[in-house]
C-alpha cells in the first residue's frame, strides 16, 4: 500500500439480528469481544484452530446501490470444544447453512458466530447468503456514480481488515486461503479480481463472470472491482498487462507510460528476487475516492485517480512519483502477497521493504537514477521529522486488534524502515542482503512469516547475529544525532572522532551503522572532496584514524551520500561554509543535504528563520537540478508556512513580512520568466509562485493569466485553472466567485467539482466557514467522504488564523466526541486536519490544556493532538529566533 486518507460509514441494520435475538435456541456463549474490530489474541486463537481455508465466492453486482453475495467457505477444525465467528460486516443475512444444515444466525452486525455442536472436527462448509450496502467511503465494496455520465464503478479494498465489509470471511493475515469467484454484472462491465476470467457468458441482467481458484492468499491481497472502465492491454512482457480507467478520465490516461515502468519493473524484480512472478496476468486499476495512493491486491492494483491523473502532461516529477509507486505496489506482489505477515504487527516491514525496493527499481530500472536524492528529500525527512515528534514509536510496535493496525502508519514505518533496511544493506553487503531476501522469499512462500524469520534469513546469509541490530533499530524509537570533532595542526587534522548523540534520557539507544565521512576543502570558491572514509561507528565516541593526515577541511559531512539514517549536526566551520557556499557545491545530494542542514536549524529555532530566507533568495535561483530543485522550493513554501502561521502582518515584524513577502514573490516570478521554454523548470517555479502569491499586483497577474494574458508561454490547462480559482477565492480577490461559478459551468467532471468544493471552502468569509465546519462535524451527512476530506483541507488556511479562531476552542472541547463516535478511518483526516493551532503562547497553553486532560482519546488521535501541540511550540520557538522587529 501506498500512504493515505480517511471515513467512516453508515449502513443497513442487519434484519437477521433481531431474528437471532428472538430466537428460541440459547446463543452459545461470546466466542470474542462483542465489536466491529478482532484482537491479536482473539485472532490467535482462531488459527490456532481453523486451516487449510478455501472460498467459493459469487456476487449479484446490478450498479443499485447494495449488492448481493453468497460465500462458502471450507476449513479444517482442529476442535469443537469453543464457538467459532466469521466476520460479516453490516449485511442483511437471507440464508446460513453449516455443513449442509440450515442454522439460524447469530449475528451482531460484524460477525456471525457457528455454534459447537453445528461443527465438526476437521472438515467443515459453511454457506451465508446476504445483501450489503455498497461502501461509500473506500474500504470494502465502494462504489461511485460518475457526474459526468452517471456511470457506476465499484473496486474493493481491503487492508487492513475490510474484506469482511464484502463477504463473509476470517478476516485475519495469516489464514490465507483460495477464492473461485462467480460475478453477475451488467453486460456493459468489465470484472477484474485475481485470476484472469475462464468464461464470460450471456445471464439475465447482463453477463455472468467465472474466475478459476486463485492460489493462496490473505484476504487483505484478494480483490474483485467491476464497472463499464475503459481497458487498455499490453502483451509486449513477459506476463500480460492491463490498465483500466473510467471512461470519463480515459483521456488523461497514457498508458504507454504506465506498460513501460511496469514491463521494466517485472523485469527488474524476477531478476532480483530471483522468483517469477507468481500471478498469470498484471492488472492496474484507476479508481475514484480512493483511501490511500495505491493497493497491492494480488494481480489487481488499485491507484487512486488524485495521484495520477492530470489534465496537462506530466512533469518530470509526476512520473517519477508513478513509477516509484507502481514499484512500491510490484515488490508488494513478493513480499507481501507472496509472503504474508503473521499480523498486523507486521505491516511496517511490507511497507519498508516496498519502499525501499522501490527507489532501488526505480533507479535502477527506469530514467529516474536520482531517486535516492528524491528518497532522500522527500521520503527520509519525513520520517527524520516523525522521528523527532514526541509521538514517535518504535518501527515494530505491538497491534492489540485491527482496530490499531493503522495507528503507527506513517513516515516512521514507510520511510524509517526503508531507510534501516538501506542501510543495512550498507552494512552486510548487497549481494549478502540480496541472498537473505531470495532464501526468506523461497522458505515462506504462500505462508506467513514474522520479523525473526526475515531478520533471521539475513543473518544467517550474513554469516552474524543481528539480534542487538534488531533490538537497537527496531524496537526502540527515535533519531540519533551525529557530528564530526576534530582538530587541526599545521594545515592537517591530527585527530578526528566522530560523536553520537541519543534523542533524549527517555530514548537513549546509541546505534550502530556505517557511513561515510567525507572532508572538503574550498578551492577557488568550490567546495572539492579530499578525503572520503567508510566508518562504522557505534557508542558515544569513534575515532577515525584514517581522517588524520588529512588537509584541515572547511567542510565535514559525516553521512556522505546518504547511508546512515542520522541527523547530522555540522561543525560551526562547516555550518558556515554550508551557509556561504551552498551554489557552488556541484554534487545535488551534497547540496541537498547541506540545504537540510540549515532547514533543520531553522527547525530546531538554531537558525533565525530570517536568515534562512536570505540564503533562498540568494541560492535558489541558481539551482539547475530539477529534483533539487523542488526541494529548495518546497522550503521556501515551508518558511512562508512559517509566516502566516505567525500572523505576522498583524505584528511589529509587519513591514518585515510584506516587504519578505514580496521578495520571495518576486524570486518566484523571476524563477517563472527566466525558464520561458523550459517547461518542467517554469511549471516548477509558477508552482511555487502561486503558493506564495498573495500582493495585490501578484492576484490581479493569476486572475489575468485565466484570460491567456502574461503567461509566459505557460500553458494554463485545466489542473491550473482550479488551482488560480482556488488560490484567487483563498484571498478575496475581487470577483473570485464569478470566476468559481463560471469554471464549475464549464468543467463538471468529479475533479472538477472537488475542485470547486476546495475553492468554496477556502474563502474567507465566516458564514461558509461555519456551514462547512457543521458538515465536516456531521457523521450522517450524505456527501460522500471524499468530499469532506477535501472539506477538511482547504477549510483554515494559514493566513486565515483569525478566522479558525472563531471556532478553535469549540473544535477542540467537540474532540473527545467526534473521536468515539467516528471511528479510526474517518479520524485519520480531521485529526490531521481540525485540530487547532495558532503559533502564540496562547494556542499552546490551550493544546497543552486538552493534551493534559483528553487521555481517553483514540491511540491516533491523541497521537495527532500531541504532535499538533508540538509544531505550534516549534511554531512559536521559531518565531521567537526573529528578534529584533525588522524595519
Amino acid at each position: 500500500m501506498k500512504q493515505f486518507a480517511p471515513r467512516v460509514m453508515a449502513c443497513a441494520i442487519a434484519s437477521a439480528f433481531v431474528l437471532a435475538a428472538t430466537t428460541a435456541q440459547a446463543a452459545p456463549a461470546p466466542a470474542r469481544a462483542e465489536n466491529a474490530y478482532l484482537s491479536q489474541a482473539d485472532a490467535m486463537a482462531r488459527s490456532a484452530r481453523v486451516s487449510n481455508v478455501d472460498y467459493v465466492l459469487d456476487f449479484t453486482l446490478t450498479s443499485k446501490e447494495s449488492f448481493a453475495g453468497t460465500t462458502t467457505v471450507s476449513f479444517d477444525l482442529k476442535d469443537t470444544d469453543t464457538a467459532l465467528t466469521i466476520d460479516l460486516d453490516k449485511a442483511t443475512i437471507k440464508s446460513m447453512s453449516v455443513n449442509g444444515k440450515a442454522v439460524t444466525p447469530v449475528y451482531n452486525h460484524w460477525f456471525v458466530t457457528l455454534a459447537p455442536q453445528d461443527l465438526v472436527k476437521g472438515r467443515n462448509s459453511v454457506t451465508i447468503s446476504y445483501e450489503r450496502l455498497h461502501s461509500t467511503n473506500g474500504e470494502g465494496l465502494h462504489r461511485m456514480v460518475d457526474p459526468v455520465d452517471q456511470r457506476v464503478y465499484t473496486y474493493s479494498h481491503f487492508e487492513p481488515a475490510a474484506a469482511h465489509q464484502m463477504f463473509a470471511v476470517f478476516d485475519q493475515p495469516d489464514l490465507k486461503a483460495t477464492y473461485t469467484v462467480t460475478v453477475n454484472a451488467p453486460a456493459d462491465w468489465h470484472v477484474i479480481t485475481t485470476t484472469r476470467e475462464s468464461d464470460v457468458a450471456d445471464a439475465a441482467g447482463g453477463k455472468r463472470w467465472t474466475f478459476p481458484r486463485t492460489k493462496k492468499l490473505s484476504p487483505y491481497n484478494f480483490s474483485l472491482h467491476a464497472g463499464p472502465y475503459q481497458v487498455w492491454e499490453d502483451k509486449s512482457g513477459k506476463y500480460p498487462m492491463r490498465l483500466f480507467a473510467r471512461q470519463s478520465v480515459a483521456a488523461q490516461v497514457t498508458p504507454a507510460d504506465w506498460f513501460r515502468y511496469t514491463k521494466a519493473g517485472l523485469a527488474f524484480f524476477d531478476d532480483y528476487f530471483g522468483i517469477p512472478y507468481q500471478f498469470e496476468k498484471y492488472d492496474q486499476l484507476l479508481v475514484p475516492d480512493f483511501l490511500y495512493g495505491a493497493m497491492e491486491n494480488a494481480a489487481a492494483i488499485t491507484f487512486a485517480e488524485g495521484g495520477f491523473l492530470y489534465k496537462s502532461a506530466m512533469t518530470p516529477a509526476q512520473k517519477a512519483s508513478l513509477a516509484e509507486v507502481i514499484m512500491h505496489e510490484m515488490a508488494h506482489q513478493w513480499f507481501g502477497d507472496l509472503v504474508t505477515m503473521k499480523w498486523w504487527n507486521g505491516l511496517w516491514l511490507n511497507e519498508s521493504f516496498a519502499s525501499f525496493m522501490a527507489t532501488l527499481a526505480t533507479a535502477e530500472a527506469t530514467e529516474f537514477k536520482d531517486a535516492w536524492q528524491s528518497f532522500y528529500q522527500q521520503d527520509k525527512q519525513g520520517a527524520y521529522a516523525q522521528d523527532q515528534r514526541v509521538s514517535t514509536h518504535p518501527i515494530e510496535v505491538p497491534v492489540p486488534s485491527s482496530a490499531n493496525a493503522f495507528d503507527n502508519i506513517d513516515a516512521i514505518t514507510y520511510s524509517k524502515g526503508a531507510s534501516t533496511l538501506k542501510q543495512l544493506r550498507h552494512m552486510l553487503g548487497e549481494e549478502t542482503f540480496r541472498k537473505g531476501v531470495h532464501n526468506y522469499l523461497v522458505k515462506y512462500a504462500w505462508q506467513n512469516a514474522r520479523l525473526e524469520d526475515f531478520i533471521g534469513s539475513l543473518g544467517q546469509a550474513a554469516g552474524r547475529d543481528l539480534g542487538k541490530w534488531t533490538q537497537d533499530w527496531l524496537y526502540q524509537a527515535g533519531v540519533n544525532t551525529i557530528s564530526a570533532s576534530y582538530s587541526c595542526s599545521a594545515g592537517k587534522i591530527k585527530d578526528f572522532a566522530l560523536l553520537q548523540t541519543a534523542p533524549s534520557k527517555a530514548l537513549p539507544t546509541l546505534r550502530e551503522q556505517h557511513v561515510q565521512v567525507a572532508a572538503f576543502k574550498l578551492e577557488n570558491g568550490k567546495l572539492v572532496l579530499a578525503k572520503n572514509v567508510p566508518v562504522t561507528y557505534a557508542g558515544a565516541r569513534t575515532r577515525v584514524p584514517a581522517m588524520a593526515g588529512a588537509a584541515c577541511p572547511d567542510l565535514v559531512y559525516p553521512n556522505y551520500q546518504d547511508w546512515g539514517f542520522v541527523k547530522v549536526n555540522l561543525d560551526g566551520r562547516s555550518f558556515q561554509t554550508a551557509r556561504s557556499t551552498l551554489g557552488s557545491v556541484d554534487d545535488p545530494l551534497l547540496r541537498a543535504m547541506l540545504w537540510q542542514a540549515l532547514w533543520d536549524g531553522v527547525r530546531d529555532a538554531k537558525l533565525p528563520l530570517d536568515e534562512f530566507i536570505e540564503v533562498a533568495l540568494a541560492n535558489a535561483p541558481q539551482e539547475k537540478d530539477y529534483t533539487l530543485l523542488g526541494d529548495v522550493l518546497g522550503k521556501v513554501g515551508s518558511a512562508k508556512y512559517y509566516i502566516d502561521a505567525m500572523g505576522l502582518d498583524a505584528g511589529p515584524n509587519r513591514a518585515w513580512a510584506q516587504r519578505t513577502g514580496k521578495a520571495m514573490e518576486d524570486m518566484a516570478w523571476r524563477g517563472v520568466v527566466a525558464h520561458k521554454g523550459n517547461e518542467n523548470f517554469q511549471r516548477r517555479w509558477f508552482s511555487t509562485y502561486l503558493g506564495l502569491a498573495s500582493s495585490p499586483e501578484a492576484l490581479a497577474r493569476l486572475a489575468g493569466m485565466l484570460e491567456g494574458k502574461g503567461t509566459e508561454g505557460l500553458q494554463i490547462g485545466q489542473d491550473q485553472r482550479w488551482s488560480i480559482i482556488k488560490h484567487l477565492n483563498r484571498y478575496a480577490y475581487p470577483g473570485a466567485d464569478a470566476l468559481l461559478a463560471a469554471e464549475s459551468a464549464r468543467d463538471k467532471s468529479d475533479t472538477g467539482q472537488a475542485a470547486a468544493l476546495a475553492a468554496t471552502v477556502v474563502r474567507p468569509d465566516p458564514k461558509v466557514k461555519a456551514e462547512w465546519l457543521a458538515t465536516i462535524e456531521d457523521l450522517q451527512t450524505k456527501l460522500p467522504f471524499s468530499r469532506v476530506r477535501t472539506a477538511m483541507g482547504s477549510l483554515y488556511p494559514n493566513e486565515q488564523s483569525a478566522l479558525a479562531e472563531q471556532s478553535a476552542a469549540a473544535r477542540l472541547a467537540k474532540l473527545p466526541a467526534i473521536d468515539k463516535a467516528a471511528g479510526p478511518v474517518f479520524m485519520r483526516s480531521y485529526a490531521g486536519t481540525m485540530i487547532p493551532s495558532g503559533c502564540t503562547p496562547q494556542s499552546v497553553q490551550r493544546l497543552q490544556r486538552a493534551a493534559d486532560s483528553m487521555k481517553g482519546l483514540s491511540a491516533g488521535t491523541r497521537r495527532a493532538l500531541l504532535d499538533t501541540l508540538q509544531e505550534d511550540q516549534r511554531c512559536v520557538a521559531i518565531r521567537k529566533t526573529l528578534g529584533t522587529p525588522k524595519s
